[in-house]
């Protein structure tokens, strides 16, 4: 009965998503640093909601997804953020389980899946993460620190460039209780070292950044969107019922589909005919692209997207 209830509530979550998915919210839940408390998505599958805005002071850096599994043999816990962020989150979990922290995954090498594994392993709790990210992270960590510190002030207190104490390349197979979780790198997505948490038995993804739908996904100097549109190809083939992406509510298939695969065909076929055309750099930046214009993020991101797609395509 408990698995019914759970799977109405989350039908419901998905279609009123939209109405709390607002990025001009500073701050979900004033009693703690985090964004949003945490929400069961189903029967022990937890995720505490982060911003569908660029970081900010307001909302801590927490503006993607902190989700956890109670197993029944300790929570698995993935994405770290800050050191604050991560003590939070941890006290949280213990207001829903006695079970221990096990293990926490890093999602990819970005700061806010990263920077609170300093707290974990203070807590002589093991961070996995893909080896790509953990050797980015290590280049790039100290820059991204600075800026952490430059936005969130006192609230990056005590977050430090710690590196996950275990990596994979491909596959990592985990068995607590009475779940089976499978982290998994299908290819690269927005970053090279962006990985997947598969449920099999509950048929729950946890996407990171390789699915978005509330927000417009951001395309950087280390994306490559031919890839991304492979990797998602096998993706697609987990067979997914229950999504949460890296960024937003949980949702479905058609939703991220929709964001983000839908989206990446839009940006190449647009600029390849732009290519086709003989146009140059700044008619990818007026690109029309108001068919998204309704995620968050979208002022922040599309131009750059535009760009960065451009300057790829021309060396395909």
């Amino acid at each position: 009965m408990r698995i019914l209830t759970s799977a109405i509530i989350f039908c419901l979550a998905v279609t009123s998503s939209a109405a709390y998915s607002d990025q001009s919210i500073p701050d979900q839940y004033p009693a703690s640093i985090l964004y949003a408390k945490p929400v069961e998505v189903i029967p022990n599958v937890w995720s505490a909601i982060g911003a569908t805005a660029p970081p900010t002071y307001e909302n801590s850096g927490h503006n993607n997804n902190y989700s956890f599994m109670i197993t029944g043999d300790g929570v698995v816990v993935v994405n770290s953020g800050s050191y604050l962020l991560a003590e939070a989150l941890h006290a949280e979990i213990g207001k829903i389980t006695d079970q221990p922290v096990r293990l926490v995954i890093n999602e990819n090498e970005q700061g806010h899946a990263m920077f609170g594994n300093g707290y974990w392993r203070d807590q002589e709790i093991p961070v996995l993460a893909h080896a790509d990210a953990n050797t980015v992270f290590e280049q790039n960590g100290y820059a991204s620190l600075a800026r952490l510190k430059r936005f969130a002030k006192e609230k990056a207190d005590k977050t430090r460039v710690e590196l996950a104490s275990e990596t994979f390349t491909n596959k990592r197979v985990l068995e607590f209780g009475d779940m089976q979780i499978e982290v998994l790198w299908l290819g690269q997505s927005h970053a090279s070292g962006d990985i997947v948490v598969w449920l099999p038995q509950e048929k729950l993804v946890i996407t990171g950044d390789m699915a978005f739908h509330e927000r417009l996904l951001p395309i950087d100097e280390g994306s490559n969107t031919a890839d991304w549109l492979e990797s998602w190809e096998r993706f697609e083939a987990l067979g997914a019922v229950y999504v949460i992406p890296g960024h937003g509510h949980p949702t479905n298939m058609a939703q991220v589909r929709r964001y983000t695969r839908d989206y990446l065909r839009f940006l190449r076929a647009e600029i390849a005919r732009l290519l086709d055309e003989g146009e140059d750099l700044q008619a990818a930046y007026e690109l029309d692209q108001s068919p998204f214009a309704h995620l968050d993020t979208f002022e922040e991101l599309a131009r750059r997207n535009a760009g960065h797609v451009f300057e790829q395509m021309e060396f395909e």
